[in-house]
């Protein structure tokens, strides 16, 4: 009897449990989570790029912050049941909720998945993965600039070129973004550029830089966004992170140098410091700097005030630092100098040729000077070679280019190099490859009809002497502390701005 009684209530506890699973799952299934749904989710650069990255992203309503991050070869097992889970911040900007989290200790030469959200809730973005770093002398990186869309078809045309660029190089490891993403800087562009761009941003490490158009406090107002929307270690400049950050990281045998172009009128003089403590402190084999104003570039805007005041501080700093290549946006055409130095080509660069993976490749032999690109852009708004820009611009380039779509009566392109761009930069040990490829744009009449890729351009270098060492700065580099340099800085460029259009407008008239 006794037995039949427990077994009884063994089997009305069995239900009871059962029960409660259910109405518990049901009412989990039932409860409304939009407002936890991840938004505009991103991995990016953070410190040190062997052990961690930084992953920021949006939700409608206010709720825990964490990323889940597994080893690959855990989550092909158990997805991420032995994840680590990564507590991080949240605060409320432009009506939605920011999360950021740096996932720390992580293992080099290792690719990791992740997923951002609620872990209180249950409620997780897109599943992302990245590799870390493995410190070798062997790496590729995409570089793209301004997609600066205003409506959802814009970003996804935006997103073949990024498509393009992962299929041509199905290795990379890391994208450089050389800034304007979107073109207002509302919630709703940054909606339209995550989902067009999440397939992408979703599998590779993301190194972005501050556009004007997302952080310039004379672009609309529209303030603290770059910050916000991207998870940097980084500086905030004189205005506090309201216009964009500057930073810096290793990456295999190179050294990023990314710059704040909105901190500016001119370059405050703590990121000019910055810039130079950080670059000589580097012993790295490769030095590259990202920006988005473009010193060198023969677009629309390289003659306006801004970037005659950048010229005037970046190019010196340059030449004094040993920068390799300075990759840039802002100008929407493409652009490539020769080896330059003091405004002004190297004119004693060697070259050899040799083959290099089945390419027959001329390599510029320990070059001085630097290499200064502009891929145009991978967006759909984009300009004219500017035939006015101020020597010695065309005196430097090697190649420029419009990308711009132009057609004839009969409707037909005549221009071989329209469409939408990037760049693909390998490092190989004591080899720097750079490639810019021009995608076609979609026929919107012949929808079906076949883009087709061009390589447009292509450059290589070769070292097989170390570069000098330099000696370390150790300039200033307190925003406040330095406000006085930079008042004169400014009152000090006003006349060489003036210097600068009067020759402009003698050399136009003659």
């Amino acid at each position: 009897m006794k037995n039949t009684v427990k077994k009884s209530l063994s089997a009305v506890l069995a239900v009871m449990m059962l029960m409660s699973c259910f109405v518990f799952t049901a009412s989990a299934e039932n409860a409304d989570v939009s407002g936890y749904i991840v938004e505009r989710q991103s991995c990016t650069v953070y410190g040190d790029t062997k052990t961690q990255r930084g992953f920021s992203w949006f939700t409608p309503d206010d709720c825990d912050s964490v990323a889940q991050v597994v080893k690959a070869s855990d989550y092909l097992v158990s997805g991420f049941q032995n994840a680590t889970s990564f507590e991080g911040t949240t605060k409320s900007f432009q009506g939605y909720y920011n999360h950021k989290v740096v996932a720390t200790g992580l293992k080099k030469g290792t690719t990791y998945y992740y997923r951002l959200g609620s872990l209180e809730n249950d409620v997780w973005g897109d599943t992302g993965s990245f590799f870390t770093d493995n410190g070798d002398d062997s790496f590729t990186f995409i570089a793209i600039a301004d997609v600066q869309a205003s409506n959802y078809e814009n970003f996804y045309k935006a997103s073949l070129v990024m498509n393009a660029a992962m299929e041509t190089y199905p290795k990379a490891e890391l994208v450089v973004n050389m800034g304007d993403f979107v073109n207002d800087c509302t919630n709703e562009e940054w909606q339209d550029y995550s989902k067009a761009f999440s397939k992408y941003n979703n599998k590779l490490t993301l190194a972005p830089v501050a556009g004007n158009h997302e952080g310039n406090i004379t672009n609309k107002l529209n303030v603290g966004w770059f910050n916000t929307t991207f998870n940097l270690k980084g500086e905030s400049g004189l205005l506090n992170g309201t216009n964009g950050t500057f930073y810096s990281f290793d990456y295999g045998t190179a050294h990023f140098c990314v710059l704040n172009t909105n901190d500016m009128y001119p370059m405050t003089e703590a990121q000019r410091n910055w810039i130079i403590n950080d670059l000589t402190a580097s012993d790295a084999q490769w030095k590259i700097l990202l920006t988005h104003r473009a010193p060198y570039s023969a677009g629309k805007n390289i003659n306006k005030p801004d970037t005659v005041l950048l010229r005037e501080v970046l190019i010196d700093i340059v030449d004094k630092t040993d920068v390799d290549l300075v990759l840039s946006g802002h100008d929407h055409m493409y652009m490539r100098t020769k080896q330059v130095k003091g405004d002004a080509v190297c004119e004693d660069t060697k070259y050899v040729t040799e083959v290099y993976n089945g390419v027959e490749t001329t390599f510029a032999l320990n070059p001085d000077g630097t290499i200064y690109a502009l891929p145009s852009t991978a967006g759909t708004k984009r300009y004219s070679v500017n035939e006015s820009a101020m020597d010695p611009i065309f005196e430097c380039a090697d190649v420029y280019t419009a990308t711009t779509s132009e057609k004839d009566e009969e409707g037909n392109e005549t221009n071989p190099n329209a469409g939408g761009c990037f760049a693909g930069i390998t490092i190989d040990g004591n080899k720097l490859i750079y490639n810019a490829y021009v995608l076609t744009d979609i026929d919107d009449e012949n929808p079906k009809k076949k883009q087709v890729l061009t390589e447009i351009d292509s450059y290589a270098i070769k070292k097989t002497e170390k570069a000098a060492d330099l000696e370390d700065t150790y300039l200033p580099t307190d925003p406040l502390g330095t406000i006085d340099q930079t008042i004169v800085n400014f009152f000090t460029a006003i006349p060489n701005l003036i210097i600068t259009y009067i020759k402009m407008l003698i050399g136009s008239i003659f």
